[in-house]
């Protein structure tokens, strides 16, 4: 095994809605793979959870694990507005996002987190680098895939190929960085928003391969349905025109 990096300041966070199956084992794999990777100085795991009605939240509060903390949230719910508060309440020089239904494997964090630790400012897993894939099955990730795969492409053709998987969400970034920059949007789109933001400032951004895996259990929260993308799909088209046009900050 490599050398640990050791004195690590970490923080990762876990925006949750009806994970309740998935939310203990996905806290106990990251905590594992990290520990065998880095020496802490800080660790903790935020669970951002919007009021599930499953008890995700209860489910993580009792999961015996005291480098967890849960955020119960009654208002204000939201992908973007869950990941904004988790990173304005975390404590670690390192922030890590995931999404928690095991379709971001936490055997991948020690990549991105060791490049931060590098000198990277932003290292993203990715699906469109030379090999990473995409290998999601299951109701409506035929779908989801293709969509992906689509969504991805015109935003090259508006944003540039420098950066590849603008709909990642599997992130390790510099604290700094992020809360300086702030995430704008709703749903997904807010990726894009930052990581173009972050390229217009000149932030050093690295993209690694990895596999983006099925869901371990659950119903996924993008929808089920072509109406569903298409609300989707037009946040998401109305975020990169208006980056296209305004091209600013």
């Amino acid at each position: 095994m490599a050398p640990k990096f050791e004195n690590i300041s970490l923080s990762i966070i876990m925006p949750t809605y009806n994970e309740a199956k998935n939310i203990v084992p996905l806290i106990k794999n990251t905590l594992k793979v990290v520990r065998e990777h880095f020496s802490f100085r800080f660790l903790e795991i935020l669970v951002i959870d919007d009021n599930s009605p499953d008890e995700t939240w209860k489910i993580a509060e009792n999961c015996g694990e005291s480098s967890v903390k849960v955020i119960r949230r009654m208002e204000n719910r939201g992908l973007r507005n869950s990941i904004l508060e988790g990173v304005k309440k975390s404590e670690g020089e390192i922030i890590v996002w995931l999404d928690c239904d095991f379709s971001h494997p936490p055997r991948y964090i020690p990549q991105i987190v060791s490049c931060v630790l590098l000198g990277w400012d932003i290292v993203v897993n990715s699906r469109y680098v030379v090999g990473g894939e995409d290998v999601r099955e299951g109701k409506g990730t035929l779908l989801q895939r293709v969509l992906s795969w689509i969504l991805n492409r015109v935003t090259w053709l508006l944003l540039g190929t420098s950066f590849k998987d603008y709909t990642s969400g599997f992130i390790a970034v510099k604290a700094d960085v992020v809360k300086s920059l702030g995430l704008r949007g709703d749903y997904g789109e807010y990726f894009i928003d930052f990581i173009y933001r972050a390229m217009k400032k000149n932030e050093k951004i690295l993209e690694l391969p990895y596999k983006n895996e099925p869901r371990m259990a659950g119903e996924s929260k993008t929808g089920n349905n072509l109406f569903d993308y298409a609300k989707l799909g037009m946040q998401y088209i109305f975020t990169l025109v208006t980056l296209r046009i305004k091209g600013q900050l």
